[in-house]
Formats: structure tokens, sequence, C-alpha cells
């Protein structure tokens, strides 16, 4: 059986919370700028992915879900300037970790809604087959969006597919030439 847009999502928060946590408990500059690296490459990417993908059929499939669509994406938008501010700084920087937490405590509050309302709202709404083929939608698009943030970048289609399409080659580019964990089983972006 394969997963459901809940699950495909919920992994993402998984993955983004343990790097979070990595950037953290890292005891050294270079590995904080790698696990900095991998944060930064999920997060943009479960972002754009969440835009394009999920929260399209928010407004189609939901009563409210234009306004549910809206309120997510400006906590989006709140979480991508943070993320903005961050990707760039240095661990030797005094606001790394203040940054960080500051963005994490956002995030986890749209997490924790998204979990446990929005996403079993829009579960309720979709058939088994219809979750199983947005969450294949899903992963598919975040192999096609810019891996940084870029908040300036507008965040509903079809101007966001655009300048994502225009952006994420130059991301993905950059990619190559920045450090990253090498734990097996992870994700190494320089080699996606």
């Amino acid at each position: 059986m394969a997963p459901r847009i809940i699950d495909a999502i919920k992994t993402d928060h998984r993955a983004i919370e343990n790097f979070y946590s990595k950037v953290l408990s890292s005891p050294t500059e270079k590995e904080k700028v790698q696990w900095q690296n991998q944060f930064t490459w999920e997060l943009a990417r479960h972002s754009v992915g969440e835009e394009l993908v999920v929260y399209p059929q928010f407004e189609a499939k939901l009563p409210g879900g234009q306004a549910l669509a809206d309120k997510d994406r400006n906590e989006h938008q709140l979480v991508k300037e943070q993320l903005k501010k961050f990707q760039n700084m240095k661990p030797s920087d005094p606001q790394f970790e203040p940054t960080i937490k500051a963005l994490m405590k956002d995030l986890s509050g749209h997490i924790q809604e998204e979990e446990s309302k929005d996403l079993p709202k829009l579960e309720d709404a979709l058939t088994t087959e219809e979750s199983e083929k947005l969450a294949t939608s899903f992963g598919r698009t975040k192999m096609f969006v810019p891996s940084r943030s870029h908040p300036s970048a507008p965040n509903k289609p079809p101007f966001e597919t655009a300048i994502g399409l225009l952006t994420a080659p130059i991301d993905h580019l950059a990619d190559l030439f920045r450090t990253w964990p090498h734990t097996s089983g992870m994700p190494n972006p320089s080699t996606k």
C-alpha cells in the first residue's frame, strides 16, 4: 500500500525536526553547517511542495479551504523569511542558535495544527487512491523545486511554479558545492 498524503507530510515533518536537533547537537562547526544545509534543503523543498500540491487541494476539497490555504501560506511565509536569514548564517554567529530556535518554534505550531486538524480534514475529503496519488505528486514535486528559501517569490500557483522552475537549477547547482552530513540512509542533495 502506498503512503497517503498525511503520511508523506508527517515523514517530512519528522525529518525536519531531526535535522533541527542535529544542527543544535553537532559538536563541530563543520557538522553544524552540514546539518544546517540538510535542514534548509528539506524545509525549503517541503514548504514549496505543500504550497504547490497540498494547498490547492485544501481550496478544492474543503469548505473554507481557501481561507485555510491562505492561513497556511502566511505561516509558511514567516518561516521562509526566517529560513532565508538562517540558511547563510555561520555557526559562530551569536544569532545562529536563536534564529533556528525561533524558526522552529513558529514551525512547530504550524506542524501541530497541520497534523492534528488540516491534514485529517483533507484525508476525510479524499479517497485512498486520491490521497496516494497526492503523496506521489508531492514527492515528485519536491525534486524540481528550489532547495533554498526564496521568501520574495510568489507562493501561489502558477507564479510560484514558474519562479520555482527558474530558481531551482541555480539552487541545485550551488548544492553541489555545499557540505552535507555523511550518514547512511540520509538523502544527500549533492547526489540528487
